[in-house]
C-alpha cells in the first residue's frame, strides 16, 4: 500500500468530521425545533379550549340566549338559555341556522347583518310548544385571524312582559268599560229628570232609585278595585288570630239572609263547631262572603247553598261553599278567578256584580297559604273549595308567605 493512502483516508476523515457534526447538529436543531413548535402548538391549542371553556362558562351564566355564527353563516357556539328556548339538546356547532332552528325570521335576520353590521331589538316570535316574544340584537364581531368577522346574536325573552303589558291593556279596558256603564246609567238618569221628569214624582222617585243604585254599584267596584290592588302590592297586611269558622261563617249567612230569602235559597252551615283556623277575621270574611254570595247569586231559585269541610291535612283545614244551581262550563273553570272575567256576563251585570270577587278570594287564600279551587258539573251545581292554615304559621312559613303576596 503507497504511503500517501492512510494519510489520504486521515485527511478526508478529518475533512468529513466536521461535515458530518455541522448535520448532526442541524438535524438536532430541526428536531428541537419541531419538538419546540409541537408543544407550542399544543399550549397554544390548551390555552384555546381553555379560552372557550370558560368563554362558553361565561356565556352560560347569561340569562339571554347567546348565538355565534361563523363567517360561513355556521354555529360556532350557542348558549344554555338559547338553548332551552329552542329545546335544542344535540350538538348543532357547524350547522347552518335553517338546519339547527329552522327559523326563517333569524335566518332573514343573519343575512341582513353583514349589510347593516347592527340590529338593535328586533322583535321575534317563536310558534312552538309555547309561544315566545323575543328581543335579537345582532352585531359583527372579530372572528379567528386570517378569516372573516363572526356574527355575534343575543336573545331576550319578553315573553312575561308581553304577558304583563296584555293584562295591564286588558285590565284598563275592563275597568273603563265597568265605570263607563254605571256613569252613563247616572248620566242618562240625571239629563231625563233635569229635562222635566223631576216634575212628575213618581219618575223622580223611580230614576232616583236607579241613580242610588248603580252609584253604589260604582262604589262597590272602587272599593273592589282598591283591595285587589292593595293584595297583589303586598300592602295589605294580615292581622292573623285563631278565629272559629262555623262561627265566621254563621255571620256572614245571617248578613246574607236576605238576599237568599228573595231567592227562596235554603242556607246551610255545616261546619263542625270548634273548627278554629289562624287567619285574618275581616279577609276571611271577605272570602266566605263572595263565595256564599256568588251562590246564592248563580245558584237556582230555590236552591240550596251550604258550607261544610273536606278532609284536610293536619296543618290546613280545607272547606267548600257548593250550591245545586246550572253549574260552570268546563272551559270556563280555569278563568273563574281571572279579574272581570264572567261566564253568564248578562246575568252578572243585571245583579250588579263587579267581576272582582273571585280574584279577590284568590288572593287573599294565597296571602294566608291557602289554595284555591273549584269542582262543577252541568245542571248538578259548583263546589268551590279553600284551604287556610290550623295554627299559627312558623317564622320560616310566615316569611314565604309574606314572599307570596309580596309585589312581582
Amino acid at each position: 500500500m503507497p504511503p500517501w493512502i492512510p494519510f489520504a483516508v486521515a485527511l478526508l476523515a478529518a475533512l468529513a468530521w466536521p461535515v458530518w457534526l455541522i448535520r448532526r447538529q442541524r438535524a438536532e436543531r430541526a428536531a428541537l425545533e419541531r419538538r419546540f413548535a409541537g408543544q407550542l402548538s399544543q399550549q397554544q391549542d390548551q390555552f384555546h379550549t381553555r379560552m372557550q371553556a370558560r368563554q362558553q362558562a361565561l356565556f352560560n351564566g347569561m340569562i339571554e340566549g347567546v348565538l355565534l355564527l361563523d363567517q360561513e353563516g355556521r354555529v360556532r357556539m350557542v348558549n344554555e338559555s338559547l338553548g332551552k328556548y329552542f329545546d335544542i339538546a344535540a350538538d348543532i356547532r357547524g350547522q347552518t341556522i335553517m338546519e339547527a332552528f329552522r327559523w326563517h325570521e333569524l335566518a332573514a335576520l343573519a343575512a341582513r347583518l353583514p349589510v347593516e353590521r347592527k340590529i338593535w331589538e328586533a322583535e321575534l316570535v317563536i310558534n312552538r310548544a309555547t309561544q315566545r316574544c323575543l328581543i335579537v340584537s345582532a352585531s359583527l364581531v372579530e372572528g379567528r385571524a386570517g378569516a372573516g368577522p363572526d356574527s355575534l346574536f343575543v336573545f331576550r325573552d319578553v315573553t312575561r312582559l308581553k304577558e304583563l303589558e296584555n293584562i295591564r291593556k286588558e285590565f284598563v279596558g275592563n275597568v273603563s268599560h265597568e265605570l263607563r256603564t254605571p256613569l252613563s246609567l247616572i248620566k242618562g238618569f240625571a239629563e231625563t229628570l233635569l229635562d222635566g221628569a223631576k216634575d212628575d214624582p213618581v219618575q223622580c222617585a223611580r230614576f232616583l232609585q236607579k241613580i242610588d243604585k248603580h252609584s253604589d254599584r260604582l262604589l262597590f267596584l272602587i272599593e273592589d278595585l282598591l283591595v285587589i290592588s292593595r293584595l297583589e302590592s303586598g300592602h295589605a297586611a294580615l292581622n292573623t288570630q285563631s278565629i272559629d269558622l262555623r262561627e265566621a261563617a254563621q255571620r256572614v249567612m245571617d248578613d246574607l239572609g236576605t238576599r237568599a230569602a228573595g231567592r227562596q235559597t235554603h242556607l246551610e252551615n255545616k261546619i263542625p263547631a270548634g273548627t278554629v283556623i289562624w287567619a285574618d277575621a275581616d279577609r276571611l270574611q271577605q272570602v266566605l262572603f263572595n263565595l256564599i254570595e256568588n251562590a246564592i247569586k248563580y245558584g237556582r231559585n230555590e236552591g240550596r247553598v251550604a258550607i261544610g269541610l273536606a278532609e284536610g291535612k293536619p296543618d290546613k283545614v280545607e272547606a267548600f261553599v257548593e250550591d245545586d244551581g246550572p253549574g260552570i262550563p268546563s272551559e270556563a273553570i280555569p278563568r273563574v278567578f281571572e279579574r272581570f272575567y264572567r261566564v253568564d256576563r248578562a246575568r252578572s251585570r243585571e245583579s250588579g256584580g263587579t267581576g272582582l270577587g273571585l280574584a279577590i278570594v284568590k288572593h287573599i287564600v294565597q296571602a294566608h297559604g291557602g289554595e284555591v279551587w273549584v269542582e262543577s258539573v252541568l245542571q248538578k251545581g259548583t263546589r268551590f273549595h279553600f284551604t287556610v292554615p290550623r295554627h299559627a304559621p312558623s317564622a320560616q312559613s310566615a316569611r314565604e308567605s309574606n314572599e307570596r303576596i309580596a309585589p312581582a
